[in-house]
């Protein structure tokens, strides 16, 4: 069981740990109306990044995520990113 754990580091920067096989940490950023954008306010940004995580997550293994990164890359190597999560 994947374990996910995000935690506010300021309104803007997100420390998160994934617990799988092995433990790994990422510093994610991520702009207000980016988070705007894809949730329509209908979730904390907190939430968005976890099910950012777990969208990654089904594609990749956590040692394959980016240690540092900010929200809106991932549209660049997962094109669907924005359609799905905004569900």
């Amino acid at each position: 069981m994947v374990e996910i754990k995000v935690t506010p580091r300021d309104d803007v920067t997100f420390q998160v740990t994934v617990t799988d096989k092995s433990t790994t940490m990422h510093e994610v950023k991520v702009q207000a109306a980016y988070a705007q954008k894809l949730t329509g306010g209908k979730i904390t940004t907190s939430q968005l990044v976890k099910k950012s995580f777990e969208f990654l997550l089904e594609r990749e293994p956590n040692t394959s995520i980016l240690r540092s990164f900010d929200l809106s890359v991932i549209t660049r190597y997962f094109p669907e990113y924005e359609r799905i999560i905004g569900k």
